[in-house]
């Protein structure tokens, strides 16, 4: 059951939103467990037999880790902290894939000694750097490269990682060159090729084209004797914030299902933003109204939260939808407002020209913010993250608490004091 408005209260589930501010506060992000397994099964249902690897920088929390990977998942994990958040979750690192562009030697080390499931490698000079450190390790390396096949997924620039100008992955003239300097070598083992082409992508064709370049390539190793036992396609699957489309996952599951019909490889892919984003919302307080009174200016609800708590809006100029919790106080004003912050930037709004009737004092929920929301989080203007909860089986419970001024004096005053 996604958020719902019950007897004139936004609820997540059973679970009023107006009752978890009155009992954490604000701002407080909040996570529909519903949402995600309802998430997590279409995904199931599009893509039979794949490997789900959740794509931990989309929402890091350990609530959050630990239900998807109750419900099944593997992980998509970019550094050495996200693969310890994954075994505090309870994960076997065997189910996670690391990526990224710029592993460092120790996090090779760790995830190495731990037994990570594969790294998908970036560059020629990352593959060298694990072939060293699996044989003063003694160990072997599983790789996968990650291919960069030059589409276009249509989307923002700054989310765009598919195209040849973007750093991540390699072209496939260089892909096959790795694989056979890692076919070659004694302390690596080739286990996929992988890709992944941005995010937001709203249409199968950009999934269905990248697809069609590893498969090409697949069958140039195989021809050359070089197995693979997965195809990792990444994630990146659109979602509506607003008016946009929504990618049609069960139509591209058909399609790449056809197109694997008959291969030998397990097909791999990386949701993240898919399985939390709708699951999520930010619960704000209004703290003042600023009504314009001459033509030309804006009018101002002035929240709790802040660009330090959501940054997408500032960052990308996402949208996100901005609705009432409860029912309109006495003294509401109707107009049409921007939806802005305490923190000291013009850059600091969460939405602008919306229409709404509010009250010093109403409860605001930011929808679609359980993705890339907290995981963007920053102490600006010394400002204290804000508190996690998590709604499961008809009860909600906090699974972050919120950041005090404490928190962030106690990393920068002497050790000594500290041990105090």
């Amino acid at each position: 059951m996604t958020f719902r408005v019950h007897e004139g209260v936004l609820h997540a589930g059973q679970v009023s939103l107006a009752d978890i501010a009155a009992a954490v506060g604000t701002p407080t992000y909040v996570y529909s467990s519903e949402v995600i397994a309802a998430q997590y099964a279409a995904l199931q249902a599009a893509f039979p037999g794949a490997a789900i690897c959740y794509a931990v920088k989309a929402n890091s929390n350990l609530g959050v880790l630990r239900f998807v990977h109750g419900l099944g998942a593997g992980f998509d994990i970019v550094s050495s902290g996200e693969l310890q958040r994954v075994l505090v979750a309870g994960a076997e690192p065997g189910t996670a894939v690391f990526s990224g562009v710029g592993k460092s030697v120790a996090e090779i080390d760790l995830a190495l000694k731990l037994g990570i499931g594969c790294f998908n490698v970036e560059s020629e000079a990352e593959l060298h750097r694990l072939a060293t450190q699996a044989e003063l390790l003694q160990g072997v390396a599983p790789v996968a490269v990650r291919v960069n096949p030059d589409v276009d997924a249509d989307t923002h620039p700054y989310i765009a990682t598919g195209l040849k100008e973007n750093k991540f992955g390699v072209s496939a003239e260089e892909a096959l060159e790795l694989y056979a300097l890692a076919g070659r070598h004694p302390y690596l083992e080739v286990k996929g090729i992988a890709c992944h082409i941005g995010s937001q992508i709203d249409s199968p064709g950009p999934y269905l084209e990248a697809l069609d370049r590893l498969l090409e390539i697949s069958g140039e190793l195989d021809c050359a004797g070089v197995r693979i036992e997965h195809i990792d396609v990444g994630g990146g699957f659109g979602i509506a914030y607003g008016g946009e489309r929504a990618l049609d996952v069960a139509a591209l599951g058909t399609a790449v299902t056809e197109r694997m019909a008959g291969r030998p490889q397990r097909l791999l892919i990386e949701p993240g933003r898919f399985l939390t984003a709708s699951a999520g919302v930010l619960l704000t307080r209004i703290e003042y109204l600023k009504q314009s009174r001459s033509a030309g200016q804006r009018s101002f609800v002035v929240v709790d939260a802040a660009m330090n708590d959501l940054l997408r809006p500032a960052l990308y100029g996402a949208w996100h939808a901005v609705e009432r919790v409860d029912a309109p106080s006495a003294g509401s004003v109707a107009g049409t407002w921007d939806v802005v912050g305490p923190v000291c930037e013009t850059g600091d709004f969460l939405a602008r020209d919306r229409e709404l009737t509010v009250a010093a004092g109403d409860l605001l929920a930011v929808r679609t913010a359980g993705a890339y929301g907290m995981a963007l989080s920053s102490n600006y203007n010394s400002r204290g993250r804000p508190a996690e909860v998590l709604v499961e089986d008809g009860a909600f419970r906090v699974v972050r608490h919120r950041e005090h001024i404490g928190d962030q004096l106690s990393l920068e005053r002497p050790s000594a004091e500290r041990e105090q």
